[in-house]
């Protein structure tokens, strides 16, 4: 069966596309992409060319672009070309040059396919992608599989590379850069060679230039065998995924936004992979599983943030909440009716509703007993500002903040951390100092919203 037999029958049998769909092509103007836009010619589907220049090779880099347009002639076929400047990106972000041109080719790709799809739903005329190709090949997925093993994983990272990742599909995966080779100089197809990949420097070219060859002095079949590997992991991810995800249904509570975990069922498991299934799509890696496993001992409020922040896991008595961050430069923060513990500027805010049975409020300045029948959700948590005024607890008139800070001999640092918690537009504690007596319990109180406040140090 010739290559374009394989591949006609790779996209049918895993359904990664069809001819009536609009596709959009990155190509680097590399052998592997030019024979991605070659086969999709040949097979009939219609497509759009999508180059990024990158202007790290100086002329290389304009050749590329220029090889590439010339692909949209012979193929009649619309060719989008994005400059990216892509050192000063890499250096404002403090990433490698790999890492940036990743991040800044999928960037502009995804507002491409978004765009796209877009102006689809205003137009029953005309067809635009909604579909993006890469030529990621055989050789890539081994690569990738021993990066991923050598830089530590999960069962998920020896997998390789997937061929479907929401809009993205990749056919090209089944085939070596041999057959991509030789398909090439079959149909006399021009291409660019890329000189930065005969530098070991990058990580992915040292194991391509060095590791692999080297391996296969000893095992000849090493290729071979990482894609069986590759094979024999995505099978057995399926039923390792089955036993997780059924235990992670015993587990998890979800409330709103925040996923709530009993410390003791989650010891008695004793399964480290667990608890990386767990969090790892909150950013947390592997290295963080003994950290969580720390965590569990540790006081009530203690907590630890995702490597790139967006979630931390806060230990809250006997539960781990896995929470999105809000950032401590916040000035306003919504307040949920689930929320148990809120971290801002100021400290840390928790949060408990119980049975209001009679108790006598306590006389700490740093808790507050409020009356929930007079809450709306959400309550604001924000820094107090001029003109604010509340009804101090025990009067019956209101006094401005302003002043009533002078009563209490703030320094004017000290104004400047307070905070408040408002609800519908009523201050109802003046955080740290004083509650509204709008929102004072009374002996018809059924439940009370009980606040502790926690500064740092």
């Amino acid at each position: 069966m010739s290559l374009l037999e394989k591949f006609k029958a790779t996209v049918r049998e895993k359904n990664l596309f069809t001819t009536g769909d609009h596709l959009l092509l990155a190509v680097s103007g590399g052998v592997d992409s030019v024979v991605l836009c070659e086969l999709c010619h040949l097979a009939g589907f219609h497509f759009t060319i999508a180059h990024c220049n990158f202007q790290l090779r100086g002329a290389e880099s304009d050749r590329d672009e220029a090889l590439v347009s010339n692909l949209s002639k012979k193929y009649g076929v619309e060719v989008l070309v994005k400059r990216f400047e892509t050192e000063a990106y890499a250096s404002k972000l403090k990433l490698s040059i790999q890492e940036a041109a990743r991040e800044l080719r999928y960037d502009w790709f995804r507002g491409l396919i978004d765009k796209a799809r877009r102006e689809d739903s205003f137009s029953l005329l005309v067809s635009r992608f909604s579909l993006l190709l890469t030529a990621h090949h055989a050789d890539d997925n081994n690569e990738t599989l021993l990066m991923n093993f050598f830089r530590g994983t999960g069962l998920h990272g020896l997998t390789g590379i997937p061929e479907i990742n929401g809009y993205i599909r990749r056919p090209l995966l089944p085939f070596t850069k041999e057959e991509l080779m030789n398909f090439a100089r079959e149909y006399q197809l021009a291409f660019a060679e890329d000189s930065s990949n005969q530098s070991s420097t990058y990580t992915r070219n040292f194991f391509r230039n060095e590791l692999i060859p080297a391996i296969s002095k000893v095992f000849p079949q090493v290729n071979q065998n990482l894609q069986d590997n590759i094979s024999r992991f995505k099978e057995t991810e399926k039923l390792y995924q089955y036993a997780v995800n059924d235990l992670k249904k015993k587990l998890c509570r979800y409330k709103g936004t925040e996923i709530h975990i009993p410390v003791k069922q989650l010891l008695q498991v004793n399964n480290k992979a667990l608890i990386y299934e767990i969090i790892r799509e909150y950013g947390f890696g592997e290295k963080q599983v003994e950290e969580l496993i720390k965590l569990t001992a540790s006081d009530s409020g203690k907590y630890m943030d995702a490597p790139g922040g967006g979630f931390r896991i806060i230990k809250h008595r006997h539960w781990l909440i896995i929470s999105p961050v809000q950032s401590l430069a916040t000035t306003t923060i919504a307040v949920n009716v689930n929320d148990e513990t809120i971290l801002f500027e100021a400290g840390e805010l928790k949060f408990k509703s119980s049975d209001h049975n009679g108790q006598l409020p306590p006389s700490a300045a740093n808790e507050a007993w409020l009356d929930s029948r007079q809450l709306q959700y959400p309550m604001i948590l924000r820094k107090w500002k001029t003109g604010d005024y509340f009804y101090p607890l025990g009067m019956k008139k209101k006094k401005k903040l302003s002043r009533f800070f002078i009563d209490q001999k703030l320094s004017k640092t000290a104004k400047e951390k307070v905070w408040v918690l408002e609800s519908n537009k009523r201050i109802a504690w003046v955080i740290g100092l004083r509650i509204d007596d709008r929102f004072k319990l009374s002996p018809n109180s059924k439940t009370v919203l009980k606040l502790e406040f926690r500064q740092p140090g």
